[in-house]
C-alpha cells in the first residue's frame, strides 16, 4: 500500500514536476553544476553555442581550457559587479565577442525574435550541492536561466511540523553570503516556501537577512486563501514561475537601484523584487488595457507602506511598453502627484526602471509639458497645480494623442478646476481661437469630463466618496451583472485593493493604534467680574475650551508632560535602538510656536541633550514681533532641510502645524503627541506618519490630548479594509440647489448670460464687476438666514457640479454657465454676520486650576469588515442655529462640571466600586421586570430608583461616591446614564461585572470598554 508523501521532498517533487511538465523547464543535476563559478555549465554553454555560434567561435572556449577559464572569470566579474538582472538584460562583452545572455520578450510581429526567445533554457535543479568547502550542504531548489542561477528555494512542509519561518531561519543560519550563489546580486531573489506561506529576500546577510511576505492575502489580511485545486502556495510555481511571467519580472520589475545621500554622497545599493500585490496590480491593469483599450478609469486602494512609488514606476514603464499593431498604445504617460517629497522619488524610480534612455521628463514650468510631448518624452512627471499654466502651451496638435494619467493620492490630486484644465489641455480644445461662446461652453463642459483619449490610474490609501465615484469600479455579481440599490444606483469599489489590515499583518507597516493613550484635560475657570451677564452658551463653551487649551500656562504643562514621557518611556526604554523621534501635532501656528518654545525650555531645564525643530508655512507675528517669525528663522536652517536635520542629533522633537502630516516618510518617528482635533482621512494620514518600519522599531506610541478614541477608531475603520461607495450622487440635487438660490432673486438669467459672455470674450477685469456688484448689493439686503442659505447653496452647487461634470454622460450648458457665474460672484459675497452673543466672555473669566490625566494605554481595535461611505451630499445648505442664552455664572459652572472632573481621595476604591455598581443594579427584580414588560423610559426610571438604593447600601464603604451622587448633579447623571447603558436589555438579564482588567473609561459608551491596562500616570498642577 502506497501512502501520500507528506515529507519535505514531497513538496519538492510537486514543484519540480509542475515546472518540467507544464512550464517547459528542464531538470538539471549536480553533475551539470560548476561550484567554483556557481553556474549550470552544461546549459550555459549549450545555450551560447546554439544561439551565438559565431561569437563563441571567436572566444575559442570549446578548444582551450585556458580560454574557457578566461571567459568564466570575465562572466564571474560581471555578475559580481553588475548583478544577474543586468547581465540577463544587457549581456556581457568578452573581447572580442558581444554575448546575449537572455532573449527578452519578443514583439508580436517579430518571428526571428520569437524563435530566439524560444531557445532560452529554463531549468530547475533539486538538492543542489553548491558549496566547495562543505560538500554535503544542499539547497532544496534552484532555478537557472541559460545556466545562470536566478532564484533559490528553501522548502518546508507543515505536515512535518516545520513552516516558512523555519525556512527563513535556515537561510539565516546555514546559507552563507560568502558562498558564490548567495552573494549579493548573484541571484535575483531567494524564496522561503511552505504549503501555506511564501516569503522572499533579495539580499542574504546571515541574521540580518530581511524576508518579506509574498502572499496573495486572505480575507483582506495576510496569508493565502484555501485552494480547491492544490496547495495554497502553488500560485508561485503555476503563475509566477512561468517562462513568460518570470521573463517580464526580469525585464520590467526586478532592479538594482543606487541611492545617494545628497549630503554625505554615500551610496546605498538595493536589489528590488516586486511584492505580490505590486506585481498583481500592474499585471491586471496591463491586461485590462490590452483587452479594453484606452479611455477607462481605475482606482487602486493601496495602504500606506504598500510601496506605491514603485508600483507607479512599474506601471508607467509597462504602459510605455504597450503596443498594438507595432504602435504604442499610449503616446505619453503623465504621472501627477501633489506630494513634493514624492516628485523626486517617483522620478528617480522611473528613471532607474526604464531601460531605454532619455524617455523621462519632469514638467516643472509652464512650457515643460508641451516641450516634453513634442520631444517625444514617453513618461512625464508633474504636479496638478501646474496644469492651469500649461493650457496655452499644449495646443490642438495633441488632441489625437493617447494619454495614460497616473494620479498619486487621487483624493487630492484630481479635483476641481485643476483637473478640468488638465483634461481641457490634453483634449486639444484649449487653444482653438475660432470658437464662438457656445463652442467655448461646450468645450469647457468637455474639459470637465474625463478624457476619452486617456486612461486614468488613481492611487490612494484613503479613497473619498468623490474618488470612488469618479474612478471606482461598479460592483457586479459573480455573473458580471450590475448590482443596483433600491434607488437605482450602483455601489462602487476599487479595481485593486491592498488593505491597511494586510499591510499591518504582513509587517510592512506598524499598527499605530496599538499603544494609544488618551489624555484627559481637567480645568476649572473662575468668574473675575461682579456682574453676571448672559452669553450664547454653545459658542461660549467653544471659546472657553479654546481659551484654556491655547493658554500659555496650559501649553507649558502639556509640553512638560511630553518631555517627561519622551525621556522616561521612549528614550529610557531604548526605542528604535535609542534613535526614536517624536512629532507634536498642533492645531495652529501660534500654538505650534508656543509649543516649540515650551518644549525646548523643558528640555533645557532637565539638561537634556535634545532639541526641537518647528515646522509651519508662511510667517507669523508672534506676540507682535517684528520681523514676523518663520520656521526657517526659528530653526536656523531652511524648511527643505528639516527631514534631513530631523534624522540627526540633537533633534528629537518635530513640532508641526499642518506640515509633515502627509507624505512624510521617517522610520525613526516613534511617538506622536496630538493636540489637534482629527477626523476621517486627516486622522488616518496624520497618525500614519508613525507606521513606517525600521529593523529596530517594534512599536509606536500616541498620546492624544484632543480626540476621543471612538472618533479615531471610526476614522481608521473606514480604511482598514476595502472601502465601498454605497451609491451614486443624484444630479437632480443640483436643481434643488438652483431653486433655493433663485427664490432669493440675487441674480437673473440675463445677469448670468451677460456676465458669462463678457468672461468668455476676454473682457478686461474692470468690465466684469458691474453685474457682480449689483448682485452683491441685492445679497446684502437679505436677512442673515437668507444670506447663509444663498451663499452655502451657491458653494454647494459649484462644488458638486465641479465633481459631477467629470462623470455625467451628458453635459448641461446652463449648469456650466451658472458655475462660471457663481465662481465669479461668490468671492464678492461677504460672509453673513450673525451677531456673536458670546462676544466678550473671555474678558470675564480666568483659569483657576488645570491638570492632565493619562488614561490607561489601550489598543484600539478596528472593525474587521468592509466599510461603506455615502455618496457626495449635494443639497446641503447652511442655516442659523438659534442661540441659547444663559448667565455667565451658570456657563462657568457647567463648564467646570464638564471638564473639572472629580479629584478622588481614594481613586482605586472609587473605581472598584463604580465597576461593581451596574451588576448590583441589574439584579433588582423590579428593574428586571420593567425591562421585560415596560417601555425604555419606564425601565430608565426603575434603573434610577435601583441605583439610588445601591448608592445608599454602599455608603458605609465609600462615602466619597455617596457624597458625589448627592451633591454633584453631573456625576449623578453620568453614573445614571452609565448604569442604564450597561444594564438595559429587554430580556431582563442580569449584567455581570468584569472579572479581568479595568474599565478605563465610561464616558460616552453604550457597552463596557474592557481591557487589561497599564498603571495610570497622573499629571496634576494647580495654578
Amino acid at each position: 500500500m502506497q501512502f501520500s508523501n507528506t515529507k519535505e521532498d514531497g513538496l519538492e517533487t510537486i514543484i519540480v514536476d509542475w515546472l518540467v511538465k507544464h512550464n517547459g523547464y528542464e531538470q538539471g543535476t549536480n553533475a551539470d553544476y560548476n561550484k567554483e563559478y556557481a553556474i549550470d555549465e552544461t546549459r550555459l554553454f549549450r545555450f551560447l553555442a546554439d544561439t551565438q555560434p559565431d561569437e563563441m567561435e571567436k572566444l575559442a572556449v570549446f578548444k582551450s581550457e585556458q580560454k574557457k577559464r578566461t571567459f568564466l572569470n570575465r562572466l564571474q566579474g560581471e555578475l559580481a559587479k553588475r548583478g544577474i538582472i543586468d547581465v540577463l538584460r544587457n549581456g556581457i562583452k568578452v573581447y572580442p565577442a558581444d554575448l546575449i545572455m537572455f532573449y527578452l520578450t519578443p514583439n508580436e510581429n517579430n518571428d526571428t525574435a520569437k524563435a530566439l526567445y524560444a531557445k532560452n533554457i529554463f531549468s530547475v535543479t533539486r538538492q543542489l550541492r553548491y558549496s566547495i568547502d562543505a560538500g554535503k550542504l544542499a539547497l532544496d531548489l534552484c532555478i537557472f536561466i541559460n545556466g545562470l542561477p536566478v532564484i533559490t528555494f528553501e522548502l518546508k512542509n507543515q505536515l512535518t511540523k516545520q513552516n516558512v519561518e523555519n525556512a527563513v531561519q535556515q537561510y539565516k543560519d546555514d546559507r552563507s553570503p560568502k558562498e558564490q550563489i548567495f552573494s549579493f546580486k548573484r541571484c535575483m531573489v531567494h524564496f522561503a516556501v511552505d504549503d501555506d506561506r511564501v516569503k522572499f529576500c533579495t539580499k542574504l546577510a546571515a541574521q540580518d537577512s530581511w524576508f518579506l511576505p509574498f502572499d496573495k492575502g486572505y480575507n483582506d489580511g495576510a496569508g493565502n486563501p484555501p485552494n480547491p485545486n492544490g496547495l495554497k502556495t502553488d500560485y508561485l510555481w503555476k503563475e509566477i514561475l512561468t517562462k513568460d511571467k518570470l521573463t517580464r519580472i526580469i525585464e520590467s520589475y526586478a532592479q538594482v537601484v543606487t541611492e545617494v545621500d545628497e549630503e554625505t554622497k554615500k551610496k546605498t545599493v538595493k536589489q528590488i523584487f516586486p511584492r505580490y500585490h505590486q506585481l498583481d496590480v500592474v499585471e491586471k491593469l496591463i491586461a485590462d488595457v490590452e483587452t479594453n483599450g484606452v479611455g477607462n478609469r481605475y482606482l487602486i486602494q493601496h495602504s500606506a507602506g504598500s510601496g506605491k512609488s514603485n508600483s507607479i514606476a512599474w506601471l508607467a514603464y509597462r504602459l510605455m511598453e504597450l503596443e498594438k499593431d507595432a504602435h504604442p498604445i499610449f503616446n505619453s504617460i503623465l504621472v501627477v502627484t501633489d506630494r513634493r517629497i514624492l516628485d523626486k522619488q517617483i522620478r528617480d524610480n522611473i528613471k532607474q526602471f526604464a531601460q531605454v534612455g532619455n524617455v523621462v521628463a519632469w514638467a516643472e514650468h509652464s512650457s515643460d509639458l508641451r516641450k516634453a510631448i513634442t520631444d517625444g518624452k514617453r513618461i512625464i512627471i508633474t504636479t496638478i497645480e501646474k496644469f492651469p499654466y500649461v493650457v496655452p502651451d499644449i495646443g490642438a496638435e495633441h488632441k489625437d494623442n493617447k494619454f495614460a494619467i497616473l494620479i498619486d493620492e487621487a483624493h487630492s490630486g484630481q479635483s476641481g478646476r485643476n483637473s478640468a484644465q488638465m483634461n481641457l489641455a490634453l483634449s486639444g480644445l484649449a487653444s482653438d481661437n475660432d470658437m464662438d461662446n457656445e463652442d467655448k461652453i461646450n468645450a469647457m463642459m468637455e474639459g470637465r469630463k474625463l478624457l476619452k483619449n486617456a486612461s486614468y490610474f488613481a492611487f490612494t490609501a484613503t479613497p473619498k466618496n468623490k474618488t470612488l465615484e469618479t474612478f471606482g469600479k461598479k460592483l457586479t455579481d459573480e455573473q458580471g451583472n450590475p448590482i443596483y440599490n433600491e434607488d437605482g444606483t450602483q455601489k462602487a469599489s476599487a479595481f485593486h485593493v491592498y488593505t491597511m489590515k494586510q499591510a499591518i499583518q504582513e509587517g510592512f507597516i506598524l499598527d499605530v493604534l496599538k499603544n494609544y493613550t488618551p489624555i484627559d484635560s481637567f480645568y476649572k475657570l473662575k468668574k473675575i467680574i461682579e456682574d453676571d451677564p448672559q452669553f450664547d452658551k454653545k459658542k461660549a463653551q467653544k471659546k472657553l475650551r479654546a481659551f484654556v487649551e491655547s493658554d500659555s500656562y496650559t501649553i507649558d504643562k502639556k509640553a512638560a508632560m511630553m518631555v517627561e514621557h519622551f525621556h522616561e518611556q521612549v528614550i529610557a526604554k531604548g526605542k528604535i535602538g535609542g534613535q526614536a523621534r517624536a512629532m507634536v501635532v498642533t492645531s495652529s501656528i501660534p500654538r505650534c510656536i508656543e509649543y516649540f518654545y515650551a518644549i525646548n525650555k523643558h528640555l533645557a531645564e532637565r539638561h537634556s541633550p535634545y532639541k526641537a525643530i518647528v515646522a509651519f508655512s508662511g510667517d507669523h507675528k508672534y506676540n507682535g514681533q517684528e520681523p514676523p517669525l518663520t520656521s526657517a528663522i526659528m530653526n536656523g536652517f531652511a524648511d527643505s532641510k528639516i527631514p534631513k536635520e530631523f534624522k540627526k542629533d540633537p533633534y528629537r522633537f518635530l513640532v508641526v502645524a499642518d506640515m509633515f502630516q502627509t507624505g512624510f516618510d521617517e522610520p525613526l518617528l516613534h511617538t506622536m503627541y496630538v493636540d489637534k482635533q482629527l477626523y476621517d482621512i486627516q486622522a488616518v494620514q496624520t497618525l500614519s506618519r508613525l507606521n513606517r518600519c525600521h529593523p529596530k522599531k517594534h512599536d509606536t506610541c500616541v498620546l492624544d490630548f484632543a480626540n476621543k478614541p471612538e472618533i479615531i477608531q471610526e476614522s481608521f475603520s473606514r480604511y482598514y479594509r476595502t472601502t465601498i461607495l454605497s451609491g451614486e450622487t443624484d444630479p437632480n440635487k443640483l436643481y434643488d440647489l438652483i431653486s433655493v438660490m433663485e427664490k432669493h432673486q440675487v441674480y437673473s438669467p440675463d445677469d448670468i448670460e451677460n456676465e458669462v459672455n463678457l468672461y468668455l470674450n476676454g473682457a478686461q477685469r474692470d468690465k466684469l464687476d458691474y453685474i457682480l456688484d449689483v448682485c452683491t448689493n441685492i445679497y446684502k439686503t437679505l436677512e442673515i438666514e437668507d444670506q447663509i442659505e444663498f451663499k452655502s447653496s451657491a458653494k454647494a452647487f459649484c462644488r458638486t457640479y465641479g465633481f459631477l461634470g467629470a462623470i455625467l454622460p451628458y453635459g448641461n450648458p446652463e449648469w456650466e454657465k451658472l458655475s462660471i457665474f457663481l465662481n465669479l460672484l461668490i468671492p464678492k459675497l461677504p460672509s453673513p454676520q450673525d451677531d456673536d452673543l458670546s462676544q466678550g466672555i473671555l474678558e470675564t473669566i480666568d483659569l483657576a486650576s488645570y491638570r492632565n490625566e493619562a488614561r490607561e494605554t489601550m489598543s484600539i481595535q478596528l472593525d474587521d469588515a468592509d466599510s461603506e461611505i455615502a455618496p457626495v451630499p449635494a443639497s446641503k445648505s447652511g442655516h442659523i442655529v438659534s442661540p441659547e442664552m444663559d448667565l455667565l455664572s451658570i456657563i462657568v459652572s457647567e463648564f467646570n462640571d464638564m471638564f473639572g472632573n472629580i479629584d478622588w481621595k481614594e481613586p482605586d476604591n472609587a473605581r472598584r466600586q463604580i465597576l461593581e455598581i451596574p451588576a448590583m443594579v441589574s439584579k433588582d427584580e423590579k428593574y428586571r421586570n420593567a425591562m421585560r414588560n415596560s417601555d425604555e423610559q419606564s425601565a430608565k426610571l426603575e434603573s434610577e430608583r435601583a441605583l439610588q438604593q445601591v448608592i445608599f447600601s454602599i455608603m458605609a464603604d465609600n462615602m466619597e461616591i455617596f457624597k458625589q451622587y448627592q451633591d454633584n448633579p453631573s456625576f449623578k447623571k453620568w453614573l445614571s446614564d452609565l448604569v442604564f447603558n450597561l444594564t438595559y436589555n429587554k430580556e431582563g438579564n442580569t449584567y455581570e461585572a468584569p472579572t479581568t482588567g479595568k474599565v478605563t473609561s465610561y464616558q460616552n459608551i453604550d457597552t463596557p470598554t474592557l481591557m487589561v491596562a497599564e498603571p495610570k500616570t497622573e499629571y496634576k498642577t494647580e495654578k
